[in-house]
Order: C-alpha cells, then structure tokens, then sequence
C-alpha cells in the first residue's frame, strides 16, 4: 500500500505513536519525581496524567482534521491540517532544542518522531490541496519508448 494523499491514515499513526510516546516519558517523569521528591509524587503523577489526556485530545483532533481532509477533498481542512502540523512540527523544534543540553533520550526521540511525522503530514496535505477536489495522482516522469533499431 503507497500513501500518497492518507491523511486520515497519517494522522491516525502520528496519534497512536505520539500518544504512545508522550505516556512513556509523562511515567518516566511521574517516576524520577517521586524517587527525588516523595511529598509531590500524586501532584506529579495526576499532572501527567493530565497532561496526557490534553495531548491525546490534541492529537485526536488533528487525526479527525486529516479524515475530514482526506474524505471531503476539502481545501479548506487541508490548509486546516497544514497549519495544525506546522505548529506542532514548531512546537517539536523547540522540544528537541529544550532537550538537548539535558540528553534526555526518550524526549528527544519523541520530539524528532513528532517532528517527522508533521513534515509527512504536511507533504499529504499539500497533494490535497494540488488535487483541487480531484483525484491526487503522483507526478512521475514518462519514460519515452524509442523505436526498436535493425
């Protein structure tokens, strides 16, 4: 199966892997809060799990965005997904710059996955919008057939 224009597909993913990320270094946290701190460690670990919840729903809206995108044809929520991505791509710049002097390996692959997946996104998004409404074909050069030489 080649995506070429499965925003809906795309997004889905980026939902799954980014929520998938985000619980793993919301619980490394909860748990390097509470073996430092003990007196804070329910605030800690009630703050992740909140945290948690917002950024599935942000997720999940940016997934519904790119169904909507990628049934209706729609310009409009292509632009909508475009923006949405570019901030959560700018959003996943500025993580990897937060994360870097401090070498945390899970926020920094997270950061760098989500990052990725936004430019991918945001490439679906913008055939979309090429499309017109219409069909999202892939330009490829034609190769030419040449006559056959005796």
């Amino acid at each position: 199966m080649k995506l070429t224009h499965e925003t809906s597909i795309a997004t889905f993913i980026q939902f799954i892997i980014a929520s998938f990320f985000i619980l793993i270094t919301q619980l490394g946290s909860s748990v390097v809060g509470c073996f430092k701190d003990g007196s804070n460690c329910v605030l800690n670990l009630l703050t992740s799990i909140i945290f948690f919840i917002v950024a599935s729903v942000v997720f999940g809206t940016i997934w519904l965005i790119g169904y909507m995108a990628q049934e209706r044809r729609s310009r409009r929520m292509a632009q909508l997904l475009i923006c949405a991505e570019g901030f959560i791509g700018l959003l996943a710049v500025f993580s990897l710059k937060l994360n870097l002097p401090s070498r945390n390996a899970p926020g920094l692959i997270a950061s760098f996955v989500v990052m990725v997946f936004a430019a991918w996104i945001i490439m679906f998004a913008f055939r979309l919008i090429r499309a017109g409404g219409g069909r999202v074909v892939v330009n490829r050069p034609r190769q030419r057939r040449r006559p056959p030489t005796s």
